[in-house]
Parts: C-alpha cells; sequence; structure tokens
C-alpha cells in the first residue's frame, strides 16, 4: 500500500469573505446563507472526479464544519441526484477568489476572513487540511 496522501499546494492569500453566501439552487430559486460557524465553500464544475464526492457523498469527515458546495454553472443534468445541495453562484465564487474548481475556502465569520484554501482532492484530505483551523 502506497504511503502517498494527496494535498493542497496552493498558496494561501488572506483576504475578506462576505458574511452572507448568495446564489441560486439548481432548480433556479434565490438562496441566501448568513455565516454563523466555521463554513467550508467546496467550488465544484462539472466532469471533475475530484468533486464527485463532494456532490454525490454524505461527507462523513466535514461533520464538524458547516459545507457549502457552489458551481458557476448548473452542470447540464450531470448533478441530478446530487446528495449535497448545490449553489450556483460564479460571482461568489469571483468575491471568494475562487480562481477555478476544484477548489476551496474555509470561512471564519467571527473575523469576516478566509482563514484556508486549497485544491478539491477528496473530503479527507480537505478535513485533514482545515482541522488545525476548527481545533484553535
Amino acid at each position: 500500500m502506497s504511503s502517498f496522501r494527496a494535498r493542497s499546494f496552493d498558496a494561501f492569500r488572506a483576504r475578506p469573505s462576505p458574511s452572507v453566501l448568495r446564489g441560486r439552487t439548481l432548480a433556479g430559486k434565490d438562496r441566501f446563507l448568513l455565516l454563523k460557524r466555521f463554513t467550508l465553500v467546496v467550488a465544484v464544475k462539472p466532469h471533475c472526479d475530484g468533486c464527485h464526492d463532494f456532490v454525490f457523498g454524505e461527507l462523513r469527515e466535514l461533520e464538524g464544519v458547516e459545507v457549502v458546495v457552489v458551481s458557476a454553472t448548473s452542470g447540464d443534468g450531470e448533478w441530478d441526484g446530487a446528495i449535497q445541495p448545490i449553489l450556483v453562484a460564479p460571482e461568489l465564487m469571483n468575491e471568494l477568489g475562487v480562481r477555478s474548481a476544484p477548489f476551496y475556502v474555509l470561512i471564519d465569520p467571527s473575523k469576516s476572513l478566509i482563514v484556508s484554501e486549497g485544491t478539491l482532492f477528496s473530503p479527507a484530505q480537505v478535513a485533514s487540511e482545515i482541522a488545525p483551523f476548527l481545533s484553535a
């Protein structure tokens, strides 16, 4: 068995975060989420193997944080049957400084800051990367 563990390699860019996340559901309904606790925003895109578990998985590894799955597009039916709700929010992705998916940002609403970010490989990888911020 290999000891290789996927890890994000993006350099962190400190920046402010919004206090409300805005977008639309896949059905086109407006949605507004007020941030009250640590929130992990996961940016996904269609035809992305690394995104699949974040859309169709139960995300047990991430139970200690609010998870919001966002996309710049509706996925053209690819996400039919998704377990996780998907917020279609290209403007939000720009506001968060998400350059491309698959990517995540961790928001600390008590400081109105993005405190961590990186590339998505798996829920376990992201949980490992954000754990120090949640236990502080």
